[in-house]
């Protein structure tokens, strides 16, 4: 059971640290980068559990001169090649830089082709995300809803003794649907992703249903998730290093691991930050981890 409100614009967003801002980018740079990045854009699909993930995926950040470049880990089985920001991807970037005032490095972009792709609640897992950092989600194309959503032990605080009813019902857990027009950014705080589930429901609702702003460019949508990464691979990603691995500098780099075997830990970590708002990065990302690949072919 939830109870959800309808925020935009000038509202604050999860716990507060959280908004949303319109014409992000000049209205045509927004509007020629739609088009373009079809095209300049890398499209790969992208498996969790086995199954094909539900919209077209992109990844892009910076390279550096020896190589290098950022790793961004989430529940995937295996995540696309990252490629250089594309000319379009780095002019938003750009902006995006600007305004928030502090750098972002890794971009994954997608696709959503029709009112049925879509992205599960969850949230952003951030073995790899600088601490403290935003992260920023831009919107080009239709329009589509954000939803915000109370994790469960948020919602169900118990008593302070710490006792809670098995027969007491489950109050309603707060939703908050933030409408994403084209052009628009929604900044996301540390604190509301600790705390909020978010993901783009499907709209299955017949197109006479639907605004213009929902209908635009034939109901496709192109996501930027822009963060800043401090965990890096080396140019034959063989080598992993930074925040997030077990050898905080370049001089520490341990050899990168695959598989199902190596990840286990690491995907229990992944399921606790998803369901607990008081999730204890250090004890679950702290000493790190130097598995990529959560599923590999020798694992089928």
């Amino acid at each position: 059971m939830s109870h959800s409100v309808v925020l935009g614009a000038g509202d604050a967003l999860g716990t507060g640290d959280s908004y949303l801002t319109l014409d992000v980018v000049p209205s045509e740079l927004a509007d020629a980068a739609f088009e373009r990045m079809r095209e300049e854009v890398k499209w790969d699909v992208m498996h969790h559990r086995g199954g094909e993930v539900p919209r077209l995926v992109a990844v892009e950040g910076e390279v550096h001169q020896d190589g290098s470049s950022t790793i961004y880990r989430h529940p995937a089985d295996e995540s696309p090649p990252l490629n250089p920001f594309s000319p379009s991807v780095e002019a938003i970037r750009q902006h995006v830089q600007k305004i928030l005032e502090h750098p972002v490095n890794h971009v994954l972009i997608q696709f959503y082709r029709t009112g049925t792709d879509y992205i599960s609640e969850h949230s952003d897992k951030t073995i790899d995300v600088v601490r403290g950092s935003n992260i920023v989600n831009v919107s080009l194309g239709a329009q589509r809803t954000m939803t915000l959503r109370l994790k469960k032990d948020r919602a169900q605080a118990p008593r302070p003794d710490g006792y809670i009813s098995p027969d007491a019902r489950p109050p309603p857990r707060l939703a908050q649907r933030i409408p994403l027009p084209h052009n628009s950014m929604f900044v996301m705080g540390p604190e509301t992703n600790a705390k909020w589930l978010h993901g783009i429901n499907q709209d299955k609702r017949s197109i006479t249903m639907k605004s213009a702003a929902e209908t635009s460019q034939a109901g496709e949508r192109i996501s930027l998730t822009f963060r800043h990464i401090g965990t890096f691979l080396s140019v034959d990603q063989k080598c992993i290093w930074g925040q997030g691995a077990t050898g905080k500098t370049k001089e520490q780099a341990a050899a990168v691991v695959h598989g199902e075997t190596e990840s286990q830990e690491l995907i229990y970590a992944f399921g606790a930050e998803n369901h607990m708002s008081d999730f204890d990065w250090h004890a679950h990302y702290g000493r790190g981890f130097d598995v990529v690949n959560f599923k590999t072919k020798e694992d089928d």
